[in-house]
Parts: C-alpha cells; structure tokens; sequence
C-alpha cells in the first residue's frame, strides 16, 4: 500500500468508523450479556457491522488510485459511503429504537446522495465509473 493509500484511508475516517463500529458492538454485547436472544442478536450485529467493514476495506485496497488527488479523494470515499448504507439497512432490519432508526435511514438517504454526486465529480474530471 503507498503512502497516498495510507494517508487516504485515514482521512476517510476508517478508524473513526471502526472504533464507532466497535464501541457499538461492545456497548450491545455489554447490555445484552447473559440475556438469551440478545446475546446472539450482539453477535450477529458484529458480524453484519464487520461484513460491511470487510467489504468497504476491500473495495479500499482494489481501488486503483489516479494520482489526482481529488479523484482518489472521491474514489476512496464511495465504499466509505456504500459501508455506512450497508450498516444503516441492516440496522433498519432489526432496530428496537424509533430516533436510531430515523437516523439510520438518514444516513441512506444522505450518503446515497452523496455517491451520487460523488460519480458525478469523478465524470467531470476525466475518471468517470459506474
């Protein structure tokens, strides 16, 4: 991985969502402890948290980058997007809070925008995808 690469990916807040990702797994697992269901129920929220983690960071790395800052500014930042709508659907799949869930579809709403936008800032400069 370059320099760029590793520069790219922290200021796209990999660790910053990973560290959300993972105190919201523990602060599960820690309320659910011992609770049956709700302990499997942390269990597959980790899983389904880490999947989509997993596939962004896999995404990431087969990003091939531009040179051109901008371009791979963006062309890094969509599966940081697509990761956080990954997360927020499955979320809305089983969530037990109203506020949580508004949030949640927010974050699609938003982020889906965004992409969108972002494809659209790519095609302008010369390195448009699908």
């Amino acid at each position: 991985m370059t320099g760029l690469r590793n520069y790219a990916l922290r200021a796209t807040g990999i660790g910053v969502a990973m560290a959300i990702s993972a105190a919201s797994v523990a602060a599960q697992s820690a309320s659910d402890h011992g609770a049956g269901h709700g302990e499997m129920a942390s269990h597959d929220t980790g899983s389904v948290y880490s999947a989509a983690m997993d596939t962004m960071m896999q995404s990431m790395d087969a990003t091939e980058l531009t040179g051109d800052r901008d371009a791979d500014f963006l062309l890094l930042m969509i599966p940081h997007h697509q990761s956080a709508i990954d997360m927020a659907q499955a979320l809305l799949e089983d969530s037990n809070d109203a506020e949580v869930a508004a949030l949640a579809q927010a974050v699609i709403d938003t982020q889906q925008a965004e992409i969108k936008d972002m494809k659209g800032m790519l095609a302008r400069l010369g390195h448009p995808i699908d």
